[in-house]
């Protein structure tokens, strides 16, 4: 054990208020950048991975050198990769540089979003709780299922026919 032998249920109660008296700190945050004053993040979505370098200016985003809205041409894809700044309330501060490889272009907006909220928590550390909550730090997970052997698609089976 650490050092205090426990001989009773009485010493085992004074261990644990004594282990409750002690706040757990978390450990603080630091601010990333690098010389040019931009923060680096990855984020990845589907078979999508974006590279992601953001630094304050007046809001523009180029995506594989080419301007948000020309890559992006749905407005929900646009919207997606704004949502970031606008929850926590940055909008239009920040020039956002990334390339996107992989997927399509539903996975690749995920992606961007992703990497703009990891590289705003490595810019500013306090706007990690907003991000956090609102869901944008978490790598969303879900992929299309395989194809298996036997079967037309991921579960699909091939028709029946009696005869």
């Amino acid at each position: 054990m650490s050092g205090t032998a426990v001989h009773s249920l009485a010493d085992l109660k004074d261990l644990a208020v004594a282990a409750a008296v002690v706040p757990s700190e978390t450990p603080k945050r630091e601010v990333k950048r690098d010389a040019q004053g931009r923060s680096y993040a990855t984020g990845r979505r589907k078979n999508a991975i974006a590279r992601v370098w953001i630094k304050p200016g007046k809001g523009e985003i180029l995506v594989n050198e080419k301007k948000a809205a020309q890559y992006f041409a749905r407005p929900v894809l646009r919207m997606l990769i704004t949502q970031p700044f606008l929850v926590a309330d940055r909008y239009n501060q920040f020039d956002v540089v990334c390339t996107v490889t992989g997927g399509g272009l539903s996975g690749q907006a995920g992606a961007v979003r992703h990497g703009i909220s990891r590289a705003l928590t490595y810019y500013e550390p306090d706007l990690r709780g907003i991000l956090k909550v609102a869901g944008f730090l978490t790598r969303d997970s879900r992929a299309v299922e395989r194809k298996k052997y036997g079967k037309a698609k991921a579960r699909r089976s091939f028709q029946f026919s009696k005869r």
